[in-house]
């Protein structure tokens, strides 16, 4: 039977790239998949599930900091920029948005989420700031605008990210902006002219791209201000955590777009306090990113045959069938099962 549901998940990807996948067919089997991992996820007793949940969180523990960072990065980040600018809002915040009562466009989702974490992070103007996994400048770059007496230094592992918000810096006279382009594993602020302290570190979706958060979060507590705070952002499971396997072929989300990913748990960072203490601790439901992905497709649509030209058709076909994935997740039971977590640490002294 193995050998069966194999041979059928292959055709249903060659299918998929072939574009023989009608948009309804392919959200049910979004949807059916979601269902399926989530069956697989809670299955056994509670005894069994704390178990294996434990084993998972010694493991990462004693595992390398990151894994597959090359293909993450080839699978997003060295994505040319035009795509991105094509199917995310103005801010290019490539991660959840925010859909407060009374917000409705994606414009205005990205700018609500940015304002919360400037709330949540407790920024101020004069802070020295780093930001790790900046992506496209969403939060750096409004960071350097709102607190402009702020010096923002900003972590990217790609050479292109470095460049748009370089560019996007001077044409707005931000002078407040350092960019570095090193590797989360090995990264080391001084090695880039950027001794600490911080008075803040934040983290925006990029942990979810580490496995060893305890090596990180010791390397983090060292790098901040005995008063300062560490601010992060994860997209996570209501009450499972798991690994997405790039070595298995059936796992098409880990192969083409999440290789060496995991899915964090909402309590996953409360089992890792010993270099940073958790002050507070946030959970959004999972409508706000079931929004934001259903806009990101809705944009790839309307830009389909720029993309086609830009990147291929296989890979836009891919990409939507990433887009409908997220939406299939976030919004699976109306968003009771997934969604977002925000920490607020401070180091241990």
């Amino acid at each position: 039977m193995a050998a069966v549901a194999d041979a059928l998940s292959t055709l249903s990807f060659k299918a998929l790239d072939l574009g023989l996948v009608p948009t309804p067919v392919l959200h049910a089997a979004c949807r059916a998949r979601v269902a399926k991992r989530l069956r697989t996820e809670r299955r056994g007793t509670p005894q069994e599930r704390s178990e294996r949940f434990r084993a998972l969180v010694a493991d990462l523990r004693s595992g390398e900091v990151a894994t597959h960072t090359a293909e993450a990065n080839e699978q997003h980040y060295e994505v040319p920029t035009r795509f991105f600018q094509a199917v995310l809002g103005p801010h290019l915040k490539y991660s959840s948005c925010y859909y407060p009562p009374g917000v409705e466009t994606l414009a205005d989702a990205e700018a609500a989420m940015l304002g919360l974490y400037g709330e949540r992070a407790r920024l101020a103007d004069g802070q020295r700031i780093l930001e790790l996994g900046c992506g496209w400048g969403s939060f750096t770059l409004w960071a350097a605008a709102t607190y402009p007496d702020a010096e923002v230094v900003a972590l990217s592992n790609s050479r292109t990210q470095r460049e748009h918000i370089e560019k996007q810096a001077a044409e707005r006279g931000l002078a407040n902006i350092h960019v570095i382009t090193a590797d989360i594993r090995t990264f080391d602020p001084a090695d880039h002219g950027e001794g600490a302290p911080f008075d803040r570190v934040v983290s925006v979706e990029m942990l979810e791209h580490v496995r060893n958060h305890g090596a990180i979060f010791e390397r983090i507590a060292g790098w901040l201000a005995d008063d300062g705070l560490f601010f992060t952002h994860v997209f996570s499971g209501r009450d499972v955590c798991f690994r997405y396997d790039a070595d298995d072929d059936r796992d098409w989300m880990a192969r083409h777009f999440f290789s060496g990913g995991l899915m964090p748990s909402d309590d996953l960072f409360l089992h890792l306090q010993d270099d940073l203490a958790v002050v507070d601790h946030w959970y959004l439901g999972g409508e706000h990113y079931h929004r934001t992905a259903l806009a990101w497709l809705a944009n790839l649509e309307e830009h389909r045959a720029e993309l086609d030209r830009l990147v291929g058709k296989v890979q836009v076909r891919r990409w939507r069938a990433f887009f409908a994935g997220c939406a299939a997740l976030w919004g699976h039971r109306d968003g009771e099962d997934f969604g977002v977590s925000h920490y607020l640490f401070r180091p241990r002294r």
